[in-house]
């Protein structure tokens, strides 16, 4: 059943009641030398006790299936492989995108979308990089020490850190893998905001309505997709529809939100690069810009340019991040006036909304 020889080896293990699905995430995770697949279930209940003969560092978990179901499992998979990272295998579907999300807030770390729900001629390697990307990620922080042992990666904060952040005339939101919980915790920690917030997530079509839905029921402050031409307004907070950059244009006194179907970038659209260029050309140093955990870099060059007029950046530290890529990218650039987990970033933001 292995597919790596080495001991540092990523253990996955596949859960999926399709023979066919499992058969062909296994010869894909094969091709790669450090994966070892420890093990398959055709169930929920069949895999926790495999995870609890052999726990792995990554489950790739199914959501509709018999005897129990991905959701009912995932409790049960913390409860006997406490460090393995879940990764959701989603239908981009409606009913899909729904129950995805309501994974990913009983802990699952992040989702990625099945082979039949994805279209174009790079179908299978497109699939096969973005599960890879996907499980040697998660592995790393599977795989290290338990705090207080864990070492963290050294970064120095932004020389304006000392200084006062002013309350700003936007705030704007980036993240990626791990991001809908942490939004989830920003909005039931902070109380609405005098200002509109922006956020891009990085999530497929259908996925966005649904997360802005979840996301407006986690506090005071009322949350929507964004739409072409929509005015933005203080006190609301607006997702980037998927596969689509958001950026701004003033209209007279108003702020307008612009969708673009310009090229990814950073290999994401819609990303945070294009949201905060957009938001600095517009607002200077007004902007406050916060980076939650994800993959990549994404946001870097955008918090450079930012901080660059005036602005400031907060950004999730490595502890309490899934990934610490994005926040780490402008952590580790020395951009950042203040780093912290993301209950402590929503009450520093209520300290500079409550500014007069």
């Amino acid at each position: 059943m292995t597919g790596g020889d080495s001991a540092r080896a990523v253990k996955v293990m596949l859960v999926d009641d399709s023979i066919i699905i499992r058969s062909l995430l296994a010869r894909m995770l094969r091709e790669s030398p450090d994966i070892d697949i420890v093990g398959m279930a055709a169930n929920g209940q069949e895999a926790v006790e495999k995870c609890a003969a052999m726990p792995p560092d990554v489950i790739l978990l199914d959501l509709e299936m018999p005897v129990m179901d991905g959701l009912s499992a995932i409790p049960h998979l913390q409860r006997v492989a406490p460090q393995a990272r879940i990764i959701l295998c989603s239908a981009q579907s409606e009913k899909g995108a729904d129950v995805t999300l309501r994974g990913l807030s009983l802990g699952a770390s992040d989702f990625i979308l099945k082979p039949s729900a994805l279209t174009g001629p790079e179908n299978k390697n497109r699939f096969r990089e973005q599960l890879l990307e996907r499980i040697h990620h998660m592995a790393s922080p599977a795989r290290k020490p338990a705090a207080p042992g864990r070492v963290m990666q050294p970064f120095a904060l932004s020389p304006r850190a000392s200084t006062a952040i002013p309350r700003p005339s936007i705030l704007a939101i980036g993240s990626s893998t791990g991001g809908p919980n942490a939004l989830s915790l920003f909005f039931r920690t902070i109380r609405r905001p005098p200002v509109p917030i922006v956020i891009t997530q990085h999530m497929p079509k259908t996925f966005t309505r649904i997360l802005a839905d979840q996301l407006a029921k986690c506090g005071d402050t009322p949350c929507v997709e964004a739409e072409d031409g929509m005015a933005v307004a203080g006190g609301c907070a607006y997702v980037a529809p998927g596969d689509r950059h958001i950026q701004f244009r003033h209209d007279g006194g108003s702020l307008l939100i612009r969708l673009s179907d310009d090229p990814p970038e950073n290999f994401c659209r819609p990303a945070v690069d294009p949201m905060l260029r957009s938001l600095t050309d517009i607002y200077g140093d007004k902007v406050l810009a916060v980076i939650f955990t994800g993959m990549g870099a994404d946001g870097l060059e955008g918090c450079r340019r930012l901080v660059a007029a005036g602005g400031h950046v907060l950004a999730q530290d490595e502890a309490s991040a899934v990934v610490w890529g994005m926040p780490g990218a402008v952590a580790k650039a020395g951009l950042c006036s203040y780093v912290d987990n993301v209950g402590n970033i929503a009450k520093k933001v209520q300290q500079v909304m409550d500014q007069p």
